[in-house]
């Protein structure tokens, strides 16, 4: 493992020049403290689990010592937020602290979301809620565990300063690594300012850093796009299929990598309600779970409109076609493989609309329905449902496995465990009124594999298996948060 005083920075970023970010350090913090580490997330740096113990960790993560190699800044960016675009954005509050190669010669951005206030401030504190930063780290390490891609939670470190939203609240830094920190939005920024070259040096930077394999292409720019088409239809129908809503898809919000971004008031469907968004702030609804696809759609034409005089607007138009195609046929296998079915006909088609339907009409837990399904015929038949598992076990036994392989599968595909509404408030309302940090610290352990009990690691923990694994409570159902962060 990598000695974590020296992670062998670099950045690359930093060589596109001035007009793409700010160079600014960390502002200090007073006596900052670990609110939690995830040892998972600090293997892609090569940081031994008891790393996030280290005081020498918590200096340098929460920008107080920085790092030898790290050249922090904050990156300029646009976007379109509410379907409206906004030219003021940029990271106010978030500094690149660079990029740190691991022994597998993985490249992973560095990054700390509550820095202090940048250039792109736009007058506010530059600083992360305790309340917001344990959200995006749980949250984030749940998508992983889901198989999902996202952004990493290294650390959520504490700083004792109080700072305002709609009431006084904790501070506290979120140290995030992922794939890549280049949005929709940072194309967007160049367009509508009239940088049109600066438009081809990020396209360039970004086929040079991301899609190495084809830098000699002569159409590298098209494939360019096509590849963020796929990768960005295949993040949504993993979303849909497991029943995540992001909640605040804006185009500045969107990463080039098909990667889950910036966490704000996203939930995990629990009764079935798919115009749901749980953002306060949606009014009319238009990040719901059932309007995600669509919305995916909507934001990568905002890509494409800042790539024309690059890649044309007829090709542009024809990698767009294939949009709906793809994520309709990635999202037929995600529910093919949750149902334990791979031969994904016309009958089943008829089945798994038929299945909406009744998780609708009688507004089952989306989650727990599939655990349930896995154990059928073995529970008995439900009288509402009776026709339909009739139906599906028909279907079943044509794909010539047994009940146990199927039930193996499906195990293995739907999760046991989510990160539910009431089970995160109950972490929050520990760490916030008790500093009492255990919760959230379970809930890191539980969901890295959410598919099976772990008696000893539950044992550990004090993880009682059935307490997490039921039905939201009636009170918590279809929660909304604010923006507010």
């Amino acid at each position: 493992m990598t000695d974590y005083l020296n992670l062998n920075f670099q950045n690359r970023f930093i060589g596109l020049g001035p007009e793409f970010y700010q160079a600014k350090a960390p502002d200090p913090v007073t006596d900052p403290y670990l609110v939690d580490f995830s040892p998972l997330a600090g293997q892609l740096i090569d940081l031994p689990p008891e790393a996030g113990g280290n005081k020498n960790f918590i200096d340098r993560f929460s920008g107080n010592n920085l790092m030898e190699g790290a050249e922090p800044l904050a990156m300029a960016y646009s976007g379109h937020q509410f379907g409206s675009y906004n030219p003021r954005l940029g990271d106010g509050r978030g500094l690149l602290l660079g990029e740190v190669q691991n022994q597998n010669q993985e490249i992973w951005d560095i990054h700390l979301k509550g820095a202090g206030p940048t250039r792109f401030a736009r007058g506010f504190d530059g600083r992360a809620t305790l309340n917001s930063s344990i959200r995006e780290h749980l949250a984030s390490e749940a998508l992983n565990g889901l198989g999902i891609p996202t952004t990493r939670s290294l650390a959520v470190i504490g700083i004792r300063e109080l700072i305002y939203r709609q009431k006084p609240e904790l501070a506290a830094i979120l140290v995030r690594i992922a794939d890549s920190h280049i949005r929709f939005g940072s194309f967007e920024f160049f367009h509508y300012t009239g940088q049109e070259k600066n438009v081809r040096r990020l396209l360039e930077f970004s086929i040079q850093n991301y899609y190495q394999d084809i830098i000699e292409e002569s159409d590298r720019y098209r494939i360019f796009f096509q590849r963020t088409v796929q990768c960005t239809a295949k993040l949504i129908a993993k979303w849909q299929a497991v029943g995540f809503i992001h909640g605040v898809m804006n185009t500045d919000n969107m990463c080039i990598t098909g990667t889950t971004f910036d966490y704000g008031p996203y939930g995990f469907m629990d009764r079935f309600a798919p115009d749901h968004t749980p953002n306060h702030s949606d009014t009319h609804g238009r990040y719901a779970y059932n309007q995600q696809p669509e919305i995916g759609f909507w934001n990568l034409n905002k890509l494409a409109e800042t790539l024309v005089t690059l890649i044309g607007a007829e090709n542009l138009e024809e990698e767009m076609k294939q949009y709906q195609p793809l994520f309709n046929r990635f999202y037929r296998e995600e529910i093919g493989k949750k149902l334990g079915l791979a031969i994904l006909d016309s009958e089943f088609t008829q089945l798994v609309q038929r299945m909406f339907q009744l998780l609708h009409e009688h507004q089952f837990d989306y989650t727990n329905f599939f655990r349930f399904l896995a154990d059928h015929p073995a529970n008995g038949n439900n009288g509402e449902l009776k026709s339909w598992l009739s139906q599906y076990l028909a279907l079943a036994q044509r794909e010539g496995i047994s009940h146990e392989e199927r039930k193996a599968q499906m195990d293995s595909i739907n999760p046991k465990f989510i990160l539910r509404n009431h089970l995160l408030q109950t972490a929050l309302d520990k760490a916030l009124k008790e500093s009492d940090f255990s919760e959230i610290v379970r809930l890191r352990i539980l969901l890295e594999d959410p598919f099976q009990d772990r008696p000893e690691v539950f044992e550990k923990y004090g993880i009682d298996s059935e307490h997490y694994a039921q039905d939201t409570p009636e009170t918590f159902l279809c929660r909304q948060t604010s923006c507010s962060a």
